[in-house]
């Protein structure tokens, strides 16, 4: 057999299973995967986000410099 086309492959175990490991999702068989961060970045969108740690004062942004 040149390759093994399924979503879970044991080899010398049975059900060995993990919440950080993707699962599933081979061919048609379903939508996308299953468990770790695989699955998270399937319902996710990268944003961007600033936060100001300092207790500076903020300078007036209207102001030309």
């Amino acid at each position: 057999m040149k390759s093994i086309r399924a979503g879970i492959v044991w080899v010398n175990t049975y059900r060995a299973v993990s919440p950080i490991a993707p699962f599933g999702g081979s061919g048609l068989s379903g939508d996308g995967r299953e468990g770790g961060l695989a699955a998270a970045l399937g319902y996710t969108r990268t944003k961007t986000v600033w936060l100001r740690t300092s207790d500076d004062p903020i300078p007036d942004p209207f102001v030309m410099r």
